[in-house]
């Protein structure tokens, strides 16, 4: 079986290390990939919003499967055209990825489905969203409504700062279109999680748990980024919080889009935070999470292309998925300077010392080859995976393999997973 995958970070990374384990599958391409894929992988210089070109690759090498991994070409509805063409893919079609693709969709979807979530208020003019914010105060969510990288969402603590965001957003407009509308949220207090869920338009399953570190600093300081490492499982979603989420927020939700001739097909990423009236939805993603995905897919032990034949072909009430009990940390290593400027170009050395100690995993997230050396090419470089006996060795190894990584200006969180020990 021939396998396309689109993507070029850590998370396209995973999803491509995960499906050479299958023996169902011959060859993989990725478009447009990166150094550490291209030592698994065929890649393709193709761009992930290229989707005409990315048809004809695919049509020209009889592409048995297509896993999209970035939001990007599923908003452009790369499902709709593949599906349409007679090809395979795995993913949502445009109108289900809007779940994503839009915060004020999302929202008013969340509330005709009663799906606990925070109040909101929607906005076209800056003023007016300049004059709410000064009634409710701080703290206060800011999102912008579209795609923006995962860097839309602001966490305001003083209203002076969700006012410089408004004017970032919709004034200066950091995120171009997407900030064109603004979601303000109240702002909920709780520990966050992530449930990542198979959906095949009527049937669900959810992975095992996850917890995304978002700022940049130890304890949770700094800007928000597109993550800074994560854990699997999360002790907060025990089994009678998943139970909860599965019967009040999963099942409305998948649902709910089958109600409005929307079925979502593919990877539903459920963002949640645990108030003290019960879980909520923070955001929906259509799509497997990053650095969420380099903790998760490790531990699965079902053949992924099963899965992913399955959630297609709406099979997946058929199908058992099984989990390894041994928990993963991921730790992201970043350019000096992100989520704002940084430089690239950096010599990265020590990669193959970190996966010498065995049960680790350096998943590419922001890198290229220049004259022959590999070098940082991004923000987010490295999300460096380590599996252990329980989640204290697994942290252990995680860091031991990170200390072997060197490059110029090297960054990451030291206190990954600390919130489950404090549990």
């Amino acid at each position: 079986m021939k396998i396309l995958v689109i993507g070029s970070g850590g998370r396209e990374h995973a999803i491509v290390w995960t499906l050479k384990k299958s023996e169902k599958v011959s060859k993989i391409f990725c478009a447009p990939g990166n150094p550490g894929i291209a030592e698994i992988a065929e890649c393709v210089n193709l761009k992930v919003e290229d989707i005409p070109g990315l048809l004809v690759f695919a049509r020209q090498e009889k592409i048995d499967i297509t896993v999209v991994g970035p939001e990007i070409p599923l908003s452009l509805g790369i499902v709709n055209i593949f599906t349409e063409a007679g090809l395979k893919i795995f993913g949502p079609c445009r109108e289900a990825a809007y779940l994503e693709g839009s915060k004020s969709f999302a929202k008013d979807f969340m509330r005709k489905c009663g799906i606990p979530t925070a109040k909101y208020e929607i906005f076209y003019d800056k003023d007016e969203a300049i004059k709410y914010v000064k009634k409710q105060g701080a703290p206060i969510v800011i999102k912008a409504d579209g795609l923006a990288a995962g860097k839309g969402v602001i966490v305001a603590m003083e209203t002076e700062e969700a006012v410089i965001a408004l004017e970032e957003i919709m004034g200066n407009k950091i995120f171009g279109a997407a900030g064109t509308k603004v979601v303000i949220e109240e702002f909920l207090e709780g520990e966050e999680a992530t449930l990542l869920c198979f959906v095949d338009g009527k049937y669900s399953i959810p992975m095992v748990s996850s917890q995304d570190h978002k700022r940049v600093f130890d304890n949770d300081s700094g800007p928000n980024t597109g993550g800074m490492g994560a854990y699997s499982p999360a002790p907060v979603l025990n089994k009678v919080i998943e139970n909860a989420i599965i019967n009040k927020i999963l099942y409305p939700t998948v649902l709910g889009m089958h109600a409005l001739s929307k079925p979502y097909k593919g990877v539903l990423y459920l963002g949640l935070i645990m108030t003290k009236h019960g879980p909520k939805v923070i955001e929906y993603n259509a799509r497997f999470g990053d650095p969420e995905t380099q903790v998760v897919l490790p531990r699965l032990k079902t053949d992924f292309v099963d899965i992913i034949l399955a959630t297609i072909e709406g099979n997946l009430d058929k199908l058992l998925v099984e989990w390894d009990s041994k928990p993963t940390v991921c730790v992201a290593m970043t350019s000096k300077g992100y989520p704002g400027k940084y430089e690239n170009g950096k010599e990265i050395t020590g990669i193959k010392e970190a996966e010498n100690l065995g049960d680790v995993v350096v998943f590419h997230a922001g890198t290229a080859i220049k004259d022959g050396k590999l070098v940082t090419n991004g923000g987010r470089v490295f999300g460096v995976t380590a599996t252990g006996k329980n989640l204290k060795e697994a942290v252990d190894k995680a860091y031991k393999a990170v200390s072997l990584i060197k490059f110029e200006g090297a960054h990451y969180r030291k206190d990954i997973a600390k919130r489950a020990f404090n549990r």
